[in-house]
């Protein structure tokens, strides 16, 4: 809205141009974003906690973590509200990437809502069952997949990129289109809801993957930088560089209180939520296999559960002391701060690793 302000207010003054810059109005979305999550965490945690809406912690788990037992969670929410609101403001609300990617984070900011709330204040322990769980999941991905496919306006929106090989182009038809879409966005959400089990452990590696494909968009939208590096231009695909932009704020702002110590949890709404979005920005901007790269974190730590689930009911025995995989180490001994921080590191290698498929084709 503010981008429109300015937009209209260049027919006066031309020093309102600046506005007309994505690299201004990303660190201006970033700053929006921080600012109201650090302004809005305090009051949310008392109303939360006030609600009495705390965190359950398993009995079969670490014995560090019932100490955690009641601390306030569904803090996703403040995440969601942060990053939309920053968008908003900051973004050409003309562009379909932007409101596709605020439909989704949205929506599946819903799914995971309806499972916090049966949890927590009508104490389901099983939440929203998994069946319409996945039904809604599979529902608004593959509605997303089968628009983003259909408005495509150039051939590079349909086709899939092999990172490290600028040669390597493959068409999509519509199902493998959908198809792969379908289980990018899906997977990517339940991938950071699975890792979402320590303080601040999925909400930073969520953060430097969505800077990361900040980059990423910015430099497909842009037709010189798109050319020079053999990456796909898909017009108005920079766009969403706004709204990496706000992730990364509204996630460190929330980290804020949710590192450790965390003060508050950011539950499934959050999770999904926060997975999705990433998941389909990068289906918009044609790295999908990047972001398997980038966000191998995620990747290790759904892998580590379904290996679990198929040893113990294939052989009767478990692979891991407990899975996810960041629970095994905690079992070993590991303090949680160091888990914590061993998988950010590893996060930043990955995105790294990510970031170097631009120049290593």
């Amino acid at each position: 809205m503010l981008y429109h302000l300015a937009q209209y207010l260049q027919e006066f003054y031309s020093g309102f141009n600046v506005f007309n810059y994505l690299t201004l109005r990303a660190i201006l979305g970033i700053l929006t974003a921080l600012l109201i999550s650090l302004l809005i965490g305090p009051k949310m945690i008392r109303k939360l906690s006030s609600y009495k809406v705390g965190q359950p912690i398993r009995d079969d788990g670490p014995e560090s973590h019932f100490s955690k037992a009641g601390t306030p969670t569904m803090g996703g929410a403040l995440i969601i509200v942060a990053i939309i609101t920053s968008t908003l403001l900051w973004a050409d609300l003309g562009n379909r990437f932007v409101w596709v990617v605020i439909a989704v984070m949205f929506l599946f900011g819903i799914i995971g809502w309806v499972d916090d709330y049966k949890k927590l204040v009508k104490q389901d322990p099983k939440g929203l069952a998994s069946r319409y769980k996945y039904l809604w999941q599979s529902v608004f991905a593959v509605a997303t997949a089968v628009y983003l496919f259909k408005t495509a306006a150039v051939p590079a929106e349909t086709q899939l990129i092999v990172p490290f090989f600028k040669d390597i182009i493959i068409p999509l038809g519509f199902a493998s289109y959908v198809i792969l879409t379908y289980f990018v966005i899906v997977g990517s959400s339940n991938a950071v809801n699975l890792t979402d089990g320590l303080d601040g452990l999925a909400i930073l590696p969520s953060v430097m993957v969505a800077g990361a494909l900040g980059i990423f968009t910015y430099l497909s939208g842009h037709t010189g930088f798109a050319s020079y590096l053999a990456i796909p231009y898909v017009p108005g695909i920079g766009e969403l560089v706004i709204f990496c932009g706000a992730l990364v704020g509204a996630g460190l702002g929330f980290l804020w209180f949710n590192t450790y110590p965390a003060m508050v949890f950011m539950g499934d709404v959050g999770a999904l939520a926060l997975g999705a979005a990433l998941g389909v920005i990068a289906v918009m901007v044609r790295q999908e296999l990047v972001l398997f790269i980038m966000g191998g974190v995620f990747v290790i730590e759904t892998l580590s559960v379904i290996l679990q689930v198929a040893s113990f009911k294939l052989t009767g025995k478990r692979i891991f002391r407990m899975a996810p995989l960041h629970h095994h180490f905690e079992l070993k001994g590991w303090p949680e701060p160091r888990v914590i921080v061993r998988f950010w590191i590893i996060t930043v290698i990955l995105v790294l690793i990510g970031l170097a498929t631009l120049k290593i084709r």
